[in-house]
């Protein structure tokens, strides 16, 4: 039995406790970050907007009410916009990411934030609080048992989301101490994810997201109606982590110590390619060896050390990695994502397109790459990159990286994050005047006041 059992104080208590009393609102970090989380999540919502998986979810939902789906001129009900625009945001695994995780706090709190904000006619303050809190639980989570969610076989996204999203929602919606506690004991049963999408490239990672916004906000919902969740939702026997990271023995203190003293929100990476996380400074190496010359016909074989925690997703099995069966599964490959970096020059929407995924020589050179175990690798802590080249003239080639580009300790700028933003909306059909007035909606929307959301629906492509 944990700690926070034997001292008869649960742990949903004690964070809601901990979120009640902080102010992350008051960092001088927390309006920068969460308007570059807006922007970046509006962009990628737009861009989405007009693909196939993005249609279905759309059919797929029948509520209508006050709420805006980035693009769209109906109205939905707050689950229907929070489940659309999660899987939006989330669908080309071009949103942001924790390091210490990995997890995409982003793409489940945001969309859950705005549809509450339009509900609720909550005011930019309680709407930059929601996020502030919503995205920290979610990467604190992160702490309790690293990556063994992944080993579990579950999707951290989707199984940390929903608490996050139900923290951010609650605190938004200010519900009691007593109620945040249901709320976490409720969400604990709608957590859902499994990574088998790994196997075919099917879209049920997409889905996640959306699915964890839009059962957090029935979460909430219930808890202040009355209805009543296990408080040990988090260390129980039967409790979140005994049932996705098969253990009892979470490091509870990790997740909540510092917690309203030392904020992890305003870490989040944000990204520059358009696949996995971990993918990243691989194809950084990728282009650097690019500059070097270095030609596809030269090239005998590559191998890379990496780190043992992502192999079983983004490199095994190794054949299927080289010739990925569609475009969404070469996201989670490094073989094909070096391949990208090599012969591209970028991994950026282009390069996840079908007829580019299906290309000769990208599949050629791609099956070229092999990889070892390095038992010293930094991950999760710390992403890295290693890919040596060997040319058919003897020659060898290396390139290492330690770090990703777009993280903590490497951010991407205002400017990069603006013009992925505008990028975004350019991919997503919008013209000028329509970036600019959706860019314009996510400066002012923290400001405090009521929220204005009608860009949110740029020119209404139904």
């Amino acid at each position: 039995m944990s700690q926070a059992s034997l001292s008869g104080t649960s742990v949903a208590t004690r964070l809601a406790r901990a979120m009640a009393l902080s102010k992350p609102e008051l960092d001088p970090s927390a309006l920068p970050v969460a308007r570059r989380l807006l922007m970046d999540v509006a962009g990628i919502c737009m861009a989405a907007r007009h693909e196939n998986y993005v249609r279905a979810a759309l059919a797929a939902v029948e509520q209508p009410g006050p709420c805006t789906v980035f693009g769209f001129t109906e109205g939905y009900g707050v689950e229907a916009a929070a489940f659309v625009n999660g899987i939006a945001a989330h669908g080309e695994d071009f949103d942001d990411t924790y390091e210490g995780g990995p997890v995409h706090a982003g793409a489940v709190i945001v969309p859950a934030l705005l549809a509450v904000a339009q509900r609720h006619a909550l005011h930019g303050d309680a709407l930059l609080r929601g996020i502030a809190l919503g995205v920290e639980v979610t990467c604190r989570l992160c702490a309790v048992a690293p990556t063994r969610v992944h080993k579990a076989g579950f999707h951290p996204t989707a199984i940390f989301g929903v608490i996050g999203a139900v923290a951010g929602m609650g605190t938004a919606m200010k519900l009691t101490e007593a109620q945040m506690v249901n709320a976490f004991g409720l969400a604990g049963s709608m957590a859902a994810g499994i990574i088998e999408y790994l196997a075919d490239g099917s879209w049920t990672k997409r889905m996640h997201p959306g699915w964890a916004a839009q059962s957090a906000y029935r979460a909430v919902r219930l808890a202040q109606a009355g209805f009543v969740g296990p408080a040990t939702v988090f260390e129980g026997t039967h409790g979140l982590f005994h049932g996705f990271a098969n253990t009892l023995d979470g490091d509870f203190e990790a997740m909540l110590a510092g917690f309203g003293e030392r904020w992890v929100w305003t870490t989040i990476a944000f990204k520059p390619y358009a696949c996995g996380t971990m993918a990243h400074p691989y194809i950084d190496c990728a282009r650097a060896l690019r500059k070097q010359s270095v030609t596809a016909d030269q090239i005998q074989s590559i191998e890379c050390e990496t780190a043992e925690g992502i192999v079983h997703r983004l490199w095994e099995p190794l054949a299927l990695k080289a010739s990925p069966p569609n475009a969404y599964a070469a996201k989670f490959s490094i073989p094909y994502a070096i391949a990208a970096g090599l012969l591209l020059d970028d991994a950026g929407l282009s390069a996840y397109t079908e007829a580019t995924v299906q290309r000769d020589d990208l599949r050629s050179l791609a099956s070229k790459v092999r990889y070892v175990v390095d038992p010293t690798n930094p991950y999760p802590h710390q992403f890295t990159g290693h890919v040596r080249v060997h040319l058919k003239d003897g020659r060898v080639l290396e390139k290492r990286q330690a770090f990703f580009k777009g993280g903590a300790a490497h951010p991407l700028s205002d400017a990069d994050l603006e013009q992925k933003f505008r990028a975004n909306c350019s991919h997503g059909g919008l013209d000028a005047a329509q970036t600019q007035a959706l860019l314009d909606t996510v400066n002012a929307a923290l400001l405090g006041g009521s929220l204005s959301f009608s860009a949110l629906a740029a020119s209404g492509a139904q």
